[in-house]
């Protein structure tokens, strides 16, 4: 009885975080584009454009849902049901820290919706089945344009999902199990007396280059600048999803984003160390805290003492507050183990996002031809070499 109501209150708070985390990624990453682009961003919808998610969820909720009268209604439906529930799936098997006690009960569980044996296999498979939502779309929707952009988005996935999977298959060599949990553990061991294994720092470096063509393909694979050439508007209007609205517009706009985070989570796993630190050091749990109080204190100072907007003077200091609280959380001991592995975890996947944003903002679209002689001339060719010198180095060393 305790493993399924500890189960259920796991799934409801990973369910609410990572749903919350979809609505706000879109916000975050409004603001980097308009910080790159020296322009305000949403600053309207409450302080510092932070209700703006919630605005756009209601429009979208209420926004009249449009059916057209020329497409395939049960497979037109049925597409974004494919492609959120994809998304959303592979989540589950990802584990976000170690093993936990959980204060006061002495139940121990770990940091993460399930643990399966067969766990790298999941998110691959689920965006294997991905492919289907968006040729479904295209092909449903009985519109040119966006029958273009669901053949375009097939040809692209499929194409860059052989690369992807080779890259994954490199450190899989490495750690021999394709338990994700076990696969963070092994990269937990010290090296040199205080660097951790992380799996970029193995044999050579070959899986650092094995981590660089994961995350090319990540990009193409979730349909990002600048291999979205399915949604280019230029060419196709809005591509696969041309004639969708309200719900079902946003349920494939959730699924790109839920993608995005679950690729950076996977790679997190698999090359960037899990939830461990980069190096190990005494005093390195205390860092995480320091963080927050510092980014707290950052707050307070700039709200009260620097005041540059005069808005400020009250949003600032409360978020102040609220990072100093969360700050000393992180010091709290029986917290501590819960906070500082989630900490380090979280810090990479959001680094990656980062990335992802930060890409979108600087580089131009390919051209359609260039894509597919990237990933069949370049990507296959790189990929196959270095999973074949991974595993020399692996029978050598091992």
């Amino acid at each position: 009885m305790d493993f399924i109501v500890l189960s259920l209150l796991k799934t409801g708070l990973v369910a609410f975080v990572f749903l919350t985390a979809l609505a706000y990624l879109q916000w975050i990453e409004r603001k980097v584009i308009a910080h790159v682009q020296v322009r305000v961003g949403p600053n309207r919808v409450g302080p510092h454009g932070l209700l703006q998610p919630l605005t756009d969820t209601i429009k979208l909720l209420t926004k009249e849902d449009l059916i057209p009268s020329h497409v395939n209604k049960f497979f037109y439906l049925l597409a974004p049901i494919i492609g959120v529930s994809m998304a959303l799936i592979s989540i589950s098997v990802i584990p976000f820290g170690p093993e936990i006690e959980i204060p006061f009960t002495g139940i121990k569980t770990y940091l993460g919706l399930t643990d399966l044996n067969i766990g790298v296999l999941v998110p691959l498979a689920c965006s294997g089945i991905g492919v289907y939502a968006v040729a479904l779309a295209g092909w449903s929707s009985n519109n040119k344009y966006a029958l273009l952009g669901g053949l375009r988005a097939s040809a692209q996935m499929i194409s860059y999902e052989l690369p992807m999977a080779l890259s994954i298959a490199a450190p899989l060599l490495m750690y021999n199990t394709l338990d994700m949990r076990k696969i963070v553990e092994q990269q937990g061991a010290i090296k040199f007396g205080f660097v951790y294994s992380w799996g970029i720092f193995s044999y050579l470096g070959l899986p650092f280059v094995a981590f660089i063509l994961f995350l090319i393909c990540a990009f193409a694979e979730t349909n990002r600048i600048p291999f979205d050439l399915p949604e280019a508007e230029n060419e196709l209007v809005a591509g696969f999803h041309t004639e969708y609205s309200s719900m079902k517009f946003a349920s494939f706009f959730m699924a790109e984003y839920a993608n995005m985070t679950t690729i950076c989570c996977l790679a997190t796993v698999l090359f960037l160390g899990g939830w461990y630190p980069p190096v190990e050091f005494p005093g390195v749990n205390y860092i995480p805290g320091l963080v927050f109080v510092f980014s707290g204190l950052m707050m307070l100072y700039h709200g009260t003492v620097n005041l540059v907007r005069a808005r400020d003077k009250y949003t600032l200091p409360a978020f102040g507050i609220i990072f100093c609280g969360i700050g000393l959380a992180h010091f709290v001991p029986f917290l501590m183990p819960i906070l500082v592995p989630l900490f380090w975890f979280l810090s990479k996947v959001l680094f990656l996002l980062f990335l992802y944003i930060w890409v979108r903002a600087t580089l131009p679209r390919f051209r359609y031809d260039q894509l597919m002689h990237f990933a069949w001339g370049w990507m296959f060719p790189v990929s196959i070499g270095v999973l074949f010198a991974t595993a020399l180095l692996v029978a050598v060393w091992k």
